[in-house]
């Protein structure tokens, strides 16, 4: 572990041997989750999440993470119930949190950038949960992690995002993740779903799903983020599930061996139906399993640097 990583603020400024010893932790931790080892790694440490934006997959596989290897957890919610309701700042909700002594911080906040203010500010490491459009580092982890379970490696596989790529920070830190380790990334979804010039993140675009699955190892689909939107950008949701679906007529496209995957929150009958959701080809509940064991192996490699 290198140990000027401080703190996990996003993939894009990651070198590929970080990503890798990342992962391994991950694997390493999945095994010792599944043989039930008593884990002490984070033993006397404490865990603070401070989350701005509902969540339930991130927020539960962290702290079951953290509780796992041994830690304390504390969960703060900016609502009506705390400070912030008050005009508290973020950055002074932080530090009045590391003034209470926590040796981790978990952020999720609405705005791009706001995990790395927090880096300036803190001496404690900061772990982005999601921040805006920009990044989720974590689930592209995972991502990586469930995509390796499958086919070994990373390099050399076609992988397809399909769906609402402009407000998805899913998609941001898989784009990353994919083309440092040596995959090919293609991106569909509607022209009003996709941003302008994605081509010089090294992926290529696509508008037509029946185009961009055909020779897919790996699908990912995204949720349609009504609340991130200004404008309606989607005529329907019966039309976008018609042209941009995974549904079994659809699914008749992809290679014998692909698998499917969908970061969640799922919207049945709008992104991905419910047969494929459930079929055999999907692992969205494997990526939900090896997010406790790669946020369990974040957690520790970070402490590692402390240390």
């Amino acid at each position: 572990m290198n140990s000027a990583i401080q703190h996990l603020l996003g993939i894009e400024d990651l070198s590929a041997a970080t990503i890798r010893a990342f992962l391994d932790a991950g694997s390493k931790f999945k095994k010792d989750l599944n043989e039930k080892k008593n884990l002490d790694t984070l033993r006397g440490k404490t865990v603070v999440s401070l989350f701005y934006e509902a969540s339930t997959r991130t927020r539960g596989s962290f702290e079951m993470a953290a509780k796992r290897l041994g830690a304390d957890f504390s969960h703060m919610t900016a609502d009506a119930s705390s400070s912030v309701s008050k005009g508290e700042t973020l950055v002074d909700t932080a530090k009045n949190l590391e003034a209470m002594a926590p040796d981790f911080l978990i952020l999720r906040h609405p705005s791009s950038g706001a995990p790395q203010i927090l880096a300036r500010h803190l001496k404690i490491p900061v772990i982005n949960a999601g921040d805006g459009f920009h990044e989720h580092p974590t689930q592209a982890l995972l991502d990586a992690l469930t995509i390796e379970e499958k086919f070994g490696s990373l390099k050399g596989l076609n992988v397809t995002i399909v769906g609402d790529i402009a407000h998805s920070r899913v998609a941001r830190s898989n784009i990353h993740l994919l083309g440092k380790m040596g995959a090919k990334v293609t991106v569909c979804g509607p022209p009003t779903l996709i941003p302008p010039h994605m081509e010089m993140l090294g992926v290529k675009v696509s508008y037509n799903l029946k185009e961009a699955v055909r020779g897919a190892d790996v699908v990912m689909m995204l949720r349609i983020q009504f609340e991130r939107q200004n404008d309606k950008q989607i005529p329907s949701t019966g039309e976008y599930f018609r042209c941009f679906g995974l549904h079994a007529e659809s699914v008749k496209d992809l290679k014998k061996d692909a698998i499917i995957m969908h970061p969640g929150p799922m919207n049945r009958g709008v992104e991905i139906s419910a047969d494929v959701a459930d079929g055999e080809r999907s692992v969205i509940l494997n990526q939900v399993t090896n997010g406790v064991a790669v946020r369990a192996g974040v957690l520790a490699m970070l402490e590692e640097g402390r240390e």
